[in-house]
């Protein structure tokens, strides 16, 4: 019969060797709880690590700001008959006399064809010399010619028409139906307008980004913000330049999760509930709920706030933990937002690894009474 002292040496042998087992490193995702709180600052470490709290989530709640500046906002739209450089206006003089200046013998009036506003915004007319039309409407422009030859010619009457030419345009590029150069026009004087001009845009509306480009001064801001705030519909410029692009924010989501890779962002702000949910949410098999870090490289600005510090100089490395299993541990991952880069570790619960250790002693995943086996048999 096997005694009772020698079953004892023969258990006390086994989780001996055990332990020596997962001393040695059995495979697992990465460092878990205890060691990355061995690594705090607190513990002589080079990390600071935080619990998350609402007074965290609210400091770190930083998202890009977009919008466009008042000098994109207060632009007037350009008025549909308003000349500019590049068009072309078809003119028609009409003479009161049997010799005019501009009208042959037999004829009243004399055409002007294809007459092209040149880039300082001037045309050429007969007897009235250079005259600037760029930022006159055909009727103003009617009134100047008239009174420039009204001391040449006894009441002359003029016609002035805007005929096609490639006055002000707009380039569209990126995410749409059709890049190109576009005329601004009575239907497409506004951003939203040039947009559908465009063939619409093709990426996703709600991680979609529209840029405008005008001289010097450049604006940003989401699709969508664009379709709810018609302030943000702004009256286009000769030569803007809107560049539709579709958000390229990402993380990194390693660890105990459903999926272990790059993640770009699917919404504006995104939280930390949502970053796990994009993933297919925890592994229920391996992962610990209390041990869910958000690591990132935090602005001294943040940090300061964060720590309550006003002594560190430069980005600190940060490691945010949140504990699902707290009574608001949802609500705090529900709050606290992803920033672009950041990585998403979630740690393996301490029985993984047990559970590794027995299945590299017995060659399979050890039930219950496995162990007593093992050394019974020892």
């Amino acid at each position: 019969m096997t005694s009772i002292p020698s079953l004892g040496a023969r258990a006390i042998a086994l989780v001996a060797l055990m332990a020596l087992l997962a001393a040695c490193g059995l495979p697992r995702s990465g460092p878990d709880k205890g060691e990355i709180f061995a690594g705090a600052v607190q513990n002589e470490g080079d990390v600071f690590v935080v619990a998350v709290s609402d007074r965290v989530a609210r400091a770190t709640a930083v998202v890009p700001a977009l919008g466009f500046s008042d000098t994109l906002r207060s632009g007037g739209r350009l008025g549909a008959d308003t000349i500019r450089s590049g068009d072309s206006l078809s003119l028609s003089v009409y003479e009161n006399v049997t010799e005019g200046l501009l009208v042959g013998q037999g004829q009243n009036v004399a055409r002007l064809d294809e007459v092209q506003v040149d880039d300082a915004g001037f045309i050429f007319v007969p007897y009235a010399g250079r005259v600037r039309a760029a930022g006159l409407t055909p009727d103003q422009l009617r009134e100047e010619i008239t009174e420039r030859l009204g001391t040449q010619t006894p009441d002359p009457q003029v016609a002035v028409r805007r005929v096609a030419g490639d006055g002000a345009t707009a380039s569209v590029m990126g995410s749409v139906g059709s890049a190109g150069v576009y005329p601004i026009e009575r239907p497409t004087r506004t951003l939203a307008a040039m947009l559908a001009q465009a063939g619409g845009v093709t990426s996703p509306p709600e991680v979609t980004q529209v840029q405008v480009i005008r001289g010097p001064v450049t604006g940003r801001i989401w699709l969508t913000d664009l379709y709810e705030s018609p302030v943000l519909d702004i009256a286009l410029r000769n030569g803007d330049r809107i560049l539709v692009k579709e958000d390229t924010r990402a993380y990194t989501v390693l660890g105990a999760t459903g999926a272990q890779s790059r993640v770009t962002f699917r919404t504006h702000v995104l939280s930390a509930l949502e970053a796990l949910a994009q993933v297919g949410g925890l592994n229920s098999n391996l992962a610990d709920p209390t041990g869910v870090f958000v690591l990132r490289n935090e602005p001294a600005a943040i940090a300061h706030e964060v720590l309550g510090r006003t002594d560190l100089v430069g980005d600190q490395r940060i490691a945010y933990v949140l504990d699902l299993t707290a009574p608001t541990g949802m609500f705090l991952a529900r709050d606290f937002v992803i920033r672009d880069g950041d990585t998403l570790y979630v740690t393996e619960a301490p029985f993984v690894q047990w559970q590794k250790t027995l299945s590299a002693v017995t060659g399979s995943l050890a039930p219950a009474g496995t162990a007593a086996n093992l050394a019974n048999n020892f």
